[in-house]
């Protein structure tokens, strides 16, 4: 059980929207990784049915975190990655040989 599901005393705060559940689930990630439980708001029927076309409605998923958690979710979703992320990422990346 996530840390929001056993105190029924926060509010929630929207942080993001974004297209598509790929992309949501990466930003959750993201939020996790620094300790802030997050909740994932979209219509049921567009993840079900596999719906994810920009800008339709059932594709759009909002990003909740708990009110207190919301200028540091804010702050790390805007703030950019540090430079030299992207060799970084290539050095790491798996052998495709093995």
């Amino acid at each position: 059980m996530s840390p929001m599901d056993q105190s029924h005393k926060h509010e929630l705060t929207v942080v993001a929207t974004t297209s598509g559940m790929l992309r949501a689930e990466i930003l959750k990630s993201k939020l996790e990784n620094a300790d802030i439980p997050v909740v994932l708001d979209y219509e049921a029927a567009g993840h079900v049915i596999g719906i994810s076309a920009p800008g339709l409605s059932l594709s759009r998923v909002r990003i909740l975190v708990a009110d207190e958690d919301a200028a540091d979710a804010r702050r790390l979703l805007t703030t950019p990655p540090p430079a030299g992320w992207e060799e970084e990422a290539a050095e790491s990346e798996l052998d495709p040989e093995c």
